[in-house]
């Protein structure tokens, strides 16, 4: 038997449970991990409230994990018990003690990267490699405009993109998550609770505005977003943070400069186990260099999921958060 976090419907953090369950048993092609730490995003609070639909009830949540191979299924040749391994995509499940998943979602983990670690940078730090290293083809002195530039992602694109020579101007909520957005690495910081951003971004730029906007708050920033990009400028809508971007007329990219629009998301990019890999090996490169720092804002013990979204959700957080079992 073993302990993990399930729902048996839709709604707030409440939903959450704390149950035992019996230990599943890997398939073929399948890898079961003893999680070692769980990370936090705000896709699990999507599946959890029903913006996202589960395949069935009841479910666990959660695609973000780290641990030990425990089990390995008929035909799974690249890993054995005992590997170190970490995962940042489905299936959902990862808020548990155990996790049976594909093994061609698993990634090796280099011992210089502690689980916790990996847990909190997997999700975050390859969407930040998507992000920055193909949706865009940043190069040096590049201005980009990243939302959210103290969250999880917003922490480790802002150090990455100086790593990069990449101008990034971030978003913040209060002068204290400037401040943190700084410190890893942004060129320059606008907050929104008293500065307009397109006047700040327009200001900062000498009116040229920004080659490239990443956006993960959706609904609430599109029109702001779309204001701060320069003629034939990319916006990069990859999150719902305040609801989905719906009803959009494609006429605006037209009248605001010949804009480009994407919607990109990690199973876009990580595709197969080659492409995986390759982008978890530029991750583990960056961390290991001491370009990107991971930091971990928050840990949570896995059976308290539930404050861990709750402060998720009110902005209460800083870097990544993790669970530990």
């Amino acid at each position: 038997m073993a302990k993990r976090i399930q729902i048996e419907k839709n709604g707030g953090p409440e939903v959450l449970q704390w149950v035992e369950v019996a230990k599943a048993e890997p398939g073929p092609g399948e890898v079961r991990v003893h999680n070692k730490a769980v990370g936090v995003n705000f896709i699990d609070i999507y599946f959890r409230d029903g913006l996202y639909p589960v395949p069935a009830f009841p479910t666990s949540l959660g695609t973000e994990g780290a641990g030990q191979v425990d089990a390995v299924g008929e035909g799974v040749t690249g890993f054995k018990v005992g590997d170190r391994v970490a995962y940042a995509q489905g299936p959902l499940g990862a808020y548990g003690e155990y996790h049976v998943l594909p093994a061609s979602k698993l990634v090796a983990l280099p011992e210089a990267i502690g689980f916790d670690t990996a847990a909190a940078m997997m999700l975050k730090g390859l969407t930040v490699q998507y992000l920055l290293r193909q949706t865009a083809q940043l190069k040096a002195r590049d201005v980009i405009l990243f939302h959210a530039a103290a969250g999880g992602v917003g922490s480790i694109a802002c150090q990455w993109a100086k790593a990069l020579g990449v101008k990034l101007i971030g978003t913040v909520s209060t002068d204290e998550k400037a401040a943190l957005a700084r410190a890893n690495g942004a060129w320059a910081t606008v907050n929104y609770s008293h500065e307009n951003v397109v006047e700040r971004v327009r200001e900062l730029t000498g009116g040229k505005m920004c080659d490239v906007v990443f956006d993960s708050v959706g609904k609430d920033t599109w029109e702001t977003s779309l204001d701060c990009l320069k003629p034939r400028g990319l916006m990069v809508s990859f999150g719902n943070a305040s609801g989905p971007v719906t009803g959009v007329n494609l006429g605006i990219l037209n009248q605001k400069g010949s804009l480009f629009v994407t919607r990109p998301s990690l199973n876009g990019y990580a595709d197969t186990p080659e492409r995986l890999q390759m982008m978890a090996t530029d991750l583990f490169e960056v961390v290991q260099s001491g370009q990107v720092r991971i930091n971990i804002g928050q840990r949570f013990a896995l059976k308290d999921a539930a404050k861990a979204h709750q402060a998720l959700a009110s902005r209460q957080t800083t870097g990544s958060t993790v669970l530990i079992p």
